[in-house]
Formats: C-alpha cells, sequence, structure tokens
C-alpha cells in the first residue's frame, strides 16, 4: 500500500541551504519539496500530516562509530542493537555503522558474521558495518576485496592496544596498500600503544591507579606522533586515510599539515572531547572512571583547537564512539588499576542535540551543524545521497526538531542502556520532537513508536570524498 506523508510549515535545514518548504513522503522516500503557501505545496494531499511549525526539519543523523555489544577488557558494551539502535533514534539519529570484529586468528568473513546475527533483527534504525582488521595477513588482506564488493568499505586498524587490535607499522602498510588498490577507506585509531604500555607499568608501579592517570599516560604527543606516522605510511602507500577520535591539538595539527598538501585525510571528532576534559577523570570516588575512554579526554584548552578544526573541515565528521560501560559492574572493574577500566562512554543519544547546542553557542552555523552529524559521514562511507540529506530520492529519514525546547540531558531520562550519563545535568537547548525512518514514525511527538526489525542493513558505496 502506498502511504504519502506531508511535513507542512518548517524550516528545512541541509548541509547546503536552509529552506521554509514542506516535505512531500512517499514510499518511504522525499518525494518533492516545495516553498511554503505555494500553489504546488497546497495542492498535495497525504495520509498523514505533520506540522512542523516553528521546528525544523532536517536530516536523520548519521553516526559513523557505535560499538553495540562490543567485547572489550572481559566484558561487553551495554547496548544492544535495539537498546542502543532506540537511543539512536530518541536522539533523532536514523542511520548507524557499528563495527565489526575480526577475532586474532579467524577470518574477516566469520567476524562479519557473528556481526549481521547480532543485529539481525534487532534494530529500530538502518545500520551498516565497517570491520575491524586485528590480523593483517595474505589471508585477511584478500578478504578485504570481498568485503569492498560486499558494501563493507572501511577497514579500523590500531596503532592502539597491543596484543589485542594492534598493528604493527608493517600490517598498516600492507592494508593501505590493499585499500588503495580496492577503493576502501583505512580508519585509524591514531596512538603509540607501544609507547604507551611502558608509561601505563610505569604508572602503576608508582602507586598511580586512579582513572586520572589513564588520560596522564595517553599522551597528547603520543596521539600526535602516531597520527603523523598514519599519515605518512598512507602517503608510502598511495592511499586515503580517515583518523578517528581525534581528540588533541597537536593531532589536529597533523591532520591540517596534510590536508594543506592535498593529501586524502580525513579526520573526526566526538562530543566528549567537545564538551568535557581531564576534569571529568579527576572526578572523587572512582567517578572519573565513568569518562575513561581512548584516545582520553584532554585538558579544556584543546577544545578551542577541535571547534577550530571544524568550522574550518581540517575535521569532517563528529560521530560517538559510543561504546557504553556501567559504572556498577564494568568500570568498577578498574578500581585499583586504571588500565582494566574498559574504555568507552556512552552517547549516541546525545550527538544531535549536543551539536546544536554549539550552534547556539556560536561553535558552528546550522548547516554546518547538518553537514558534520548528517551529510559528511553519509558521503564519507558511502551512504549519500539516500541518507544525509533532504531531497527528492533520498531516504525519507527526517527529524522534527525543536530548536526552543529545552532540556537536562541525565541517565534518569535517556533511553541507553547504561547507569549513568557523561552529561549528567547538563541543561542544552533544542531537543528531537518527531523522527522518521524511510517513511515510518519511530518517534511521534516524544513517543516512541519504532520497532526492533525495522532498521535494515544497508551496504555502502566507497567514499564519496574520493570520487
Amino acid at each position: 500500500m502506498s502511504t504519502r506523508t506531508l511535513i507542512r510549515g518548517g524550516l528545512v535545514i541541509t548541509a547546503a541551504e536552509e529552506t521554509h518548504a514542506d516535505v512531500l513522503i512517499e514510499d518511504g522516500r522525499i518525494a518533492a519539496l516545495a516553498a511554503h503557501g505555494t500553489g504546488v505545496a497546497a495542492a498535495w494531499t497525504a495520509d498523514r500530516v505533520i506540522d512542523a511549525t516553528g521546528r525544523y526539519v532536517i536530516p536523520g543523523g548519521v553516526d559513523a562509530h557505535t560499538h553495540m555489544e562490543l567485547p572489550f577488557g572481559g566484558t561487553f558494551a551495554s547496548d544492544t542493537f535495539e537498546t542502543g539502535t532506540r537511543a539512536a533514534a530518541w536522539g533523532g539519529t536514523t542511520t548507524i555503522v557499528d563495527f565489526a570484529v575480526q577475532a586474532r586468528g579467524h577470518a574477516l568473513r566469520e567476524g562479519l558474521d557473528a556481526w549481521y546475527a547480532k543485529a539481525d533483527g534487532q534494530c529500530a534504525i538502518d545500520y551498516a558495518f565497517h570491520m575491524i582488521l586485528s590480523d593483517v595477513n595474505e589471508s585477511s588482506l584478500k578478504e578485504m576485496d570481498l568485503l569492498v564488493e560486499e558494501g563493507i568499505t572501511s577497514f579500523k586498524l590500531f596503532m592502539a592496544y597491543p596484543g589485542v587490535f594492534y598493528s604493527d607499522d608493517g600490517q598498516v602498510l600492507r592494508a593501505m596498500q590493499r585499500s588503495a588498490h580496492n577503493g576502501g577507506l583505512i580508519m585509524m585509531h591514531a596512538e603509540n600503544g607501544i609507547a604507551i604500555d611502558v608509561l601505563v607499568e610505569q604508572a602503576l608501579a608508582r602507586g598511580e591507579t586512579d582513572p586520572r592517570y589513564h588520560g596522564e599516560v595517553r599522551k597528547v604527543l603520543l596521539e600526535a606522533e602516531a597520527t603523523h606516522r598514519a599519515i605518512q605510511l598512507a602517503r608510502v602507500a598511495g592511499a586515503p586515510l580517515y583518523v578517528v577520535h581525534v581528540s588533541a591539538e597537536e593531532a589536529v595539527a597533523e591532520l591540517a599539515a596534510a590536508r594543506d598538501k592535498g593529501l586524502p585525510v580525513f579526520g573526526e571528532t566526538c562530543p566528549q572531547y567537545l564538551f568535557l576534559s581531564t576534569d571529568n577523570l579527576a572526578e572523587p570516588d572512582f567517578h572519573g572512571a565513568k569518562y575513561v575512554c581512548s584516545t582520553p579526554l584532554r585538558p579544556k584548552e584543546h577544545q578551542a583547537a577541535l571547534w577550530r578544526g571544524l568550522r574550518t573541515n581540517d575535521l569532517q565528521v563528529v560521530s560517538t564512539d559510543h561504546c557504553p560501560f556501567c559504572f556498577v559492574g564494568q568500570k568498577e572493574l578498574g578500581r585499583g588499576d586504571f588500565s582494566k577500566i574498559p574504555n568507552g562512554l556512552p552517547g549516541v543519544e546525545n550527538r544531535m542535540d549536543l551539536l546544536h547546542q554549539a550552534v547556539i553557542d556560536g561553535h558552528i552555523s546550522r548547516r554546518r551543524w547538518i553537514e558534520i552529524a548528517c551529510a559528511a559521514p553519509a558521503r564519507m562511507f558511502g551512504l549519500y545521497p539516500k541518507k544525509g540529506t533532504i531531497a527528492p530520492g533520498a531516504d525519507a529519514d527526517v527529524v522534527i526538531y525543536d530548536p526552543g525546547a529545552e532540556q537536562t540531558l541525565s541517565a534518569e531520562t535517556h533511553h541507553m542502556n547504561v547507569d549513568y550519563s557523561a552529561y549528567e545535568g547538563k541543561r542544552v537547548t533544542g531537543q528531537v520532537h518527531t523522527v522518521l525512518s524511510r517513511g515510518e514514525l519511530v518517534i511521534d511527538g516524544r513517543k516512541f513508536t519504532g520497532r526492533a526489525g525495522h532498521g535494515v542493513y544497508t551496504p555502502r558505496a566507497t567514499s564519496q570524498y574520493l570520487n
């Protein structure tokens, strides 16, 4: 049965423009836009009319970095694909790109199939996968080609976590050479893990066991050095590079220098680095453990450089790196030894609102908000213009956003399956009112009307910044 939805009276904001327009949705896609009050819009009829007067009509967010059900440090991220995608929808995100994990000694295919199985029938919104490469060898390099053909067009490597995900420079180079050949995009966790492990051992030997030392041993210079090294290896391989969760001024400078040379080097940051700092890691009574993630939170003075990088396009994307662990029973595994605290923060529900607050605070424009949260991640990972914009032919992933609503972020009211909020008590202006995913109401006037299994797996093209 054909269904038509009409969104009337809102301000449509995309990365490219802002227009007072009505939006017609048919069979799960955007059918047309027309200026308010024109004969065209007035003539439209629909089964369902949504009044967006006084509100923004924006594309659903694309969060290109989440970790649902990720095994880490002897436990699992606390959000399942069901709870995590429901929370994402509440926060105005309608597509996630999660990370399938290759286990050491196993095939990429085995890891990918395990993630397909975890997500199948569980998601409230659409989803795609990147592949974590933890074991670079002849066999896994060949498999990369097959995955690109299947729509898994990005591969994450780690210069950190020796013994778990770590790849040495030779392995990194080989994977980059392969991606230069098959069109895939290498995503890099850029921290010098070998050096960090020495500093961790030394700190613990001195009795420095509190969460704040997690930030102190993971030095800014070791992020900058690894970022620099990743860029040079990518240049040698003739491959594009996307550096994940950039947290420090010095790392931004490395990306900016590469981009000034015209290199296909890209960077992502996350809300935690824009809004939180080492002050949070130092919270008393072990509460700093809530903020342990890698790369770590930095001193506040780094925030200005990150905002500047987002304005100058030296950083293109804001993702969450959503990887929640409950304080009770999970983060507490690291009492007496900060290196045993599971690394990760909850945030998939908060990203769009925090970035809207950044618009109000004057850090970014409204269109840049949509660019870094919707359009750029969709383009970066081969989902545009199906996702990330409001235009005829695009999926009808649409958020009706109330720019004047005030809310206080809190674990009491959030929908993520985690017992604390990284932004507890923070007041923000702006709130998601209604969300459509492929034309279906998922959030209807602040009520969840979606369901597990509505979200479908979405294969991706290669990065549209490289075509």
